[in-house]
């Protein structure tokens, strides 16, 4: 069975940037289990990985554009101290749930700090990066009824969200 549109993949992965550092692995852990064609994982990976089989390795680079996009300077704020109320200690790298104009959740960084106002910036923290996979096919399945009508899988042990 090919990796296609509706079909629940199993794989192993290693992430690394362009100094070869890796910054995830599933090396020991569970693999990681998505439903394929339904924007589950980053554009740029999903595409690679069509057409590919159980048992199939692979290395794949993912520009920024089909990742987490490129850097947006706009994503990057100051703001004021004051309108951090009920925190009591701010830190660089902290990370603080923001709200856009709708009232959509999302998360900003802590960058950097002084006295009288905080940078924070919107951006994904590897935005802008190409990334570098090593991806092992463990498994390739169809997708039952329930996953394919809530757009993702459910664990083994049944629905869990």
């Amino acid at each position: 069975m090919k990796v296609s549109k509706d079909k629940v993949v199993s794989m192993h992965y290693t992430l690394k940037n362009d100094a070869g550092e890796v910054i995830d692995s599933s090396d020991g852990k569970e693999t990681l289990d998505f439903l394929q064609g339904h924007g589950n994982i980053i554009p740029g990976l999903e595409s690679a990985l069509e057409g590919a089989s159980k048992g199939d390795k692979m290395d794949v680079s993912v520009e920024p554009e089909e990742g987490y996009g490129l850097r947006m300077q706009d994503a990057i704020q100051e703001i004021p101290r004051t309108a951090l109320q009920g925190i009591d200690e701010v830190t660089i790298g902290m990370q603080l749930q923001s709200q856009d104009q709708d009232g959509n959740p999302f998360v900003v960084t802590v960058t950097k700090q002084d006295d009288e106002k905080i940078t924070v910036d919107a951006n994904h923290p590897l935005a802008g990066e190409t990334l570098h996979f090593s991806v092992s096919i463990e498994d390739v399945r169809d997708a039952e009824a329930e996953e394919l009508s809530h757009g993702h899988v459910h664990s083994a042990g049944g629905h869990s969200h």
